[in-house]
């Protein structure tokens, strides 16, 4: 349909006015009121309306992230209070666990004999020659940041087992803790390295704590204050630690939370093997 003409919309204005008794508008006043008109008819018709913001409200409680026990202070702090809860209530303050066995007492309360503590130290050696094969063949190319860390222990070991055979001490062949989990550790170490390194950790890190107190048992009730090897580190030893510390807070950096938690929950399969070995010094 065909827009009216300016002079058609004054006729029809003017008639309006007469009919009402409106003041007249000049024929350009009604060529204004054209434009305007329909101008306003298109924006009536074009302008689109507004959509309704939809409020969204989130409870703090629900939007903020949960934080392991430990995560602020970095990874191996987690890893430190997951393995601290698994210490029995004789053993740590932090501990969770009832005493079960007689390697989870307190070191003062043990019993140990000469002949368990070598196959100890056997088995043990075992174990730390396989984690220095691994971290030097570096099947993760991160296994490599701790090469020559200071901790390691297989070189002491063989001075303790030699110094024992000078005495006239029989050294016996590796046993089944030691062989079992030496050969999980490079299971581990090829296939699952976020649960590798939860070992790496624990093993290093439970001998210079909890380690320390069994060389100080072992060397005032059976050696007559002998001093091992095992328990002797060249460097300061805090430097050593906090230097590896830092290592694996940066290694986990690179995991997921997946990983991280995957890490942790191999704590427990940890403890046991260790403990297994440790329960020879009783034996």
């Amino acid at each position: 349909m065909a827009s009216p003409t300016p002079t058609a919309l004054y006729q029809i204005h003017s008639l309006f006015l007469y009919k009402t008794n409106h003041p007249q508008l000049s024929l350009s006043q009604t060529q204004s009121f054209r434009s305007n008109f329909f101008f306003q008819r298109k924006l009536s018709f074009e302008l689109p309306r507004m959509p309704r913001k939809e409020t969204v409200i989130v409870s703090a409680t629900t939007s903020e992230k949960k934080r392991h026990p430990g995560e602020a202070k970095g990874f191996v702090e987690e890893m430190r209070f997951v393995a601290m809860r698994l210490h029995t209530k004789d053993q740590a303050k932090e501990g969770e666990k009832e005493v079960k066995k007689p390697e989870e007492r307190a070191v003062t309360k043990w019993e140990p004999t000469v002949d368990g503590y070598l196959r100890f130290l056997v088995d043990s050696k075992i174990v730390y020659d396989t984690l220095e094969k691994i971290v030097q063949d570096a099947a993760y190319p991160y296994y490599a940041e701790f090469k020559n860390t200071g901790l390691e222990r297989s070189a002491s070991l063989d001075k303790d087992l030699e110094w024992f055979k000078e005495q006239g001490y029989t050294i016996p062949e590796p046993s089944s803790p030691g062989l079992t989990y030496a050969v999980y550790l490079t299971d581990l170490s090829q296939n699952d390295p976020q649960a590798f390194i939860c070992h790496f950790y624990n093993i290093y890190f439970a001998h210079s704590a909890g380690g320390r107190m069994i060389g100080k048992k072992i060397a005032s009730q059976l050696l007559n204050n002998q001093a091992l090897e095992f328990y002797k580190w060249d460097g300061d030893l805090s430097q050593m630690l906090q230097n590896v510390r830092d290592k694996l807070n940066k290694v986990a950096e690179e995991w997921s939370r997946e990983e991280k938690n995957h890490c942790l929950e191999e704590t427990e399969k940890s403890f046991k093997l260790s403990g297994e070995i440790l329960r020879l010094i009783l034996s």
